[in-house]
């Protein structure tokens, strides 16, 4: 009676978990990690019940044979006898874990962690699982967040394991992370299931097992409750850090311009959000630039956050490491792979007006068209800086429209002489990797006559006596379709 009833309430807590996180839906197809130990062998128990009572569930065992210790194949047999007891379908792979840590330089955990995720991921794909199940309970959560917060980890790491996550299309859920060990150890003393005993788990030398036998138990001499305490703390940090992260998305989408690979944001619009935003937008960027690599520290971070709100200095460049650069180029914040683009070369001539000229370098297109507007309708064109007017008969051709050249200058409006066009960007706080990618257009006498989106010069301005209008506009190539 007394293990019927441990099984039931552990039953009904994995329910309540699985129906509170979405862990699966009826006839979903799961993937079960099963190593011979007390935890996994409960959880095999618990889904095959469920599965028959509760909610239709098709199971896999999977049992990743590391080969690492003697009684390794004593393991497998044990997980295969069970799945043959439950008729569950057993899937096994060896994995070479002393091989890989040759080849990455992995440690024995590390590498065989990953061995056997590779496996349990290829087992998923092959047989269509929905989601692969882990049997981690709440002291492997508390230890998880210990060893965060001896790294010196953000939110992110204390809220510690989740309860689902989405990696290479498959879910992978942990229905035991409200669950103690010595519940399941209980369960399975009690209802005789037979299950190994990894001597490895109790030498010290292995970081996570000197938390658990020594770091936890010394803690506990001021807490009797450390474990459950350290688990109510991820509870509550886990639901708040999903807030600040949607809020970081909601950020990124209001004030990030994302073209080519290049993220970029004022930095005015960064530095009025709360420095909480300001640490998970920029992790969020490197993120999306680098998945899945260590590239976002707190001092990295803070390196970066520092820098934008630097006043007296208005251009840097910072190398994260992962091939990731920061730029700043006066208020503008930019990450991209690489180095800054070098200076694009280009030029077209123009013998006579085309409509269009596409310039495949900037992937740009400039539109060209020539009409005779009455005069009162001149100072109703409604012109921005990507466009511009000319008096045709004054315009002398051959046109040019080409890249940027040293010692360009350009005669403007409102000031006698002419200016560089490196000061003219310069005034206009013209990032100097974008400089490149704005052209200017040239008269055939040789005089830069427009710089599109900065600057018009006092060339062939359009009055009275204009009776032919030349109208240029500066396209991106993907709305001159």
């Amino acid at each position: 009676m007394e293990s019927r009833q441990k099984f039931s309430t552990i039953k009904e807590q994995v329910l309540r978990t699985a129906e509170e996180h979405r862990l699966w839906s009826p006839h979903d197809t799961l993937v079960v990690a099963v190593s011979g130990g007390p935890d996994s062998v409960a959880l095999l128990h618990v889904l095959k019940d469920i599965s028959e009572t509760a909610v239709p569930l098709n199971l896999i065992c999977a049992h990743a044979h590391h080969g690492l210790r003697p009684e390794a194949d004593e393991e497998a047999e044990l997980v295969r006898r069970l799945a043959a007891e439950l008729g569950i379908r057993f899937e096994m792979a060896r994995v070479d874990v002393p091989s890989y840590m040759k080849e990455s330089g992995k440690g024995v955990e590390e590498a065989a962690r990953v061995k056997r995720y590779e496996f349990l991921f290829e087992t998923a794909q092959a047989c269509g699982a929905n989601s692969i199940a882990l049997a981690h309970h709440a002291d492997d959560q508390a230890e998880t967040v210990l060893m965060h917060l001896l790294r010196g980890s953000g939110p992110g790491g204390l809220r510690g394991i989740r309860f689902k996550r989405r990696e290479k299309n498959v879910e992978l859920i942990r229905p035991f992370l409200r669950i103690y060990k010595t519940d399941l150890v209980d369960m399975c003393e009690q209802n005789g299931y037979p299950y190994a005993v990894d001597q490895t788990n109790f030498q010290t030398e292995y970081r996570r097992n000197a938390i658990r036998l020594d770091v936890l138990p010394y803690l506990g001499q001021y807490n009797s409750r450390i474990v459950q305490s350290i688990n109510q703390m991820a509870d509550i940090i886990g639901p708040e850090d999903d807030f600040v992260e949607q809020a970081a998305v909601n950020a990124y989408r209001e004030l990030v311009q994302c073209n080519h690979g290049r993220h970029a944001f004022r930095a005015p619009s960064f530095l009025a959000l709360h420095v909480a935003l300001q640490r998970r937008l920029i992790k969020l960027i490197l993120n999306y630039l680098s998945p899945g690599s260590e590239n976002t520290d707190y001092h990295k971070i803070e390196t970066i956050r520092h820098g934008i709100h630097q006043k007296d200095s208005t251009t840097w460049h910072l190398d994260l490491g992962c091939g990731l650069v920061c730029v700043r180029e006066y208020d503008w914040i930019t990450f991209m792979h690489g180095v800054p683009e070098k200076m694009i070369g280009y030029t077209y001539r123009l013998d006579a007006i085309v409509p269009e000229l596409w310039l495949q370098e900037i992937r740009k297109v400039l539109r060209m068209a020539e009409h005779t507007p009455e005069v009162n309708q001149l100072s109703k064109m409604a012109l921005d800086g990507h466009q511009a007017v000319f008096d045709a008969d004054e315009l002398q051709f051959p046109l040019t429209i080409r890249s940027r050249q040293p010692g360009d200058t350009m005669r403007i409006m409102g000031l006698n002489g002419s200016k560089k066009v490196k000061d003219i960007f310069i005034d206009a706080k013209i990032p100097p990797s974008m400089r490149s990618r704005i052209p200017v257009l040239v008269d055939g006498s040789g005089s830069i006559v427009w710089i599109p989106g900065v600057r018009r010069s006092i060339h062939a301005a359009v009055g009275a006596h204009t009776s032919t209008v030349l109208h240029f506009s500066l396209e991106d190539a993907g709305n001159a379709e």
